[in-house]
């Protein structure tokens, strides 16, 4: 008797495989528009579950912000939320940036907490501002406009270096991985038991059996490779795409 291939059982993060979500922080937006002015970072703390390190602020009004950490900033260093100067680690909004910034935390609609470039290390640059919009040159290199109001940090996210330091044993690269709810080594199918992939057993590594697979067989058949006429969409009209 077959098990279910290990895609199926780890699921949305089930069982052995769920996170373990009482360590984190919780979720991490940019602050609401209501706090402005000057804020003063009061800790830095390692966050389980993010490549990137999460910084503490107290604003004047004595109310405590957490951000994903901007490279360079330490203790005691203020910065600037919503109104201000151009200084790093400050929540401004794009219209405010100036043209060759470099920004993470970005936000696709406007007061949405922030979305993109939020990895350790990522950054972003501020391209070119026009009448309505900003353009913004994403870590991938492609290029894409913004609302001036959507809000931004200024600077680079913290933790750059992070994959410079390996690790050295596998059992510590389970624990991270397992944090971030992700797996932390990916077994090639043919490389399996017959009982625990389609594609497992042998005399050697081989597939066996057409490695393409149709759109409606069932979960633990559908392994391989979709065939493009499969893959192409349905719209009722000539069968096109």
């Amino acid at each position: 008797m077959g098990k279910r291939i290990i895609s199926r059982r780890r699921g949305a993060g089930t069982g052995p495989y769920r996170s373990p979500s009482h360590r984190h922080h919780g979720a991490i937006y940019l602050p609401s528009p209501s706090l402005s002015g000057e804020a003063t970072v009061v800790g830095l703390a390692q966050a389980p579950g993010r490549t990137a390190p999460v910084v503490e602020l107290r604003t004047a009004q004595g109310v405590s912000v957490r951000l994903v950490a901007s490279a360079g900033l330490a203790t005691g260093e203020k910065v600037s939320l919503h109104t201000g100067p151009v200084r790093r680690g400050s929540v401004l909004a794009l219209s405010a940036i100036p043209d060759g910034t470099l920004v993470s935390n970005l936000e696709v609609n406007p007061f949405d907490g922030g979305r993109l470039v939020r990895a350790a290390g990522t950054s972003a640059l501020v391209v070119a501002h026009s009448e309505g919009e900003v353009t913004i040159q994403l870590p991938s290199g492609a290029f894409k406009t913004f609302l001036p109001t959507c809000r931004a940090q200024v600077g680079t996210v913290a933790g750059g270096g992070r994959l410079e330091r390996p690790i050295i044993k596998a059992g510590k690269k389970v624990n991270a991985y397992r944090s971030m709810s992700r797996p932390a080594f990916k077994v090639r199918g043919v490389a399996m038991n017959p009982v625990n992939h389609p594609f497992g057993g042998g005399s050697h590594q081989h597939v066996g059996r057409p490695s393409t697979v149709k759109s409606g067989s069932w979960p633990g058949q559908k392994v391989g490779r979709f065939s493009k006429s499969q893959r192409r969409k349905r719209t009722g009209r000539g069968g096109g795409r």
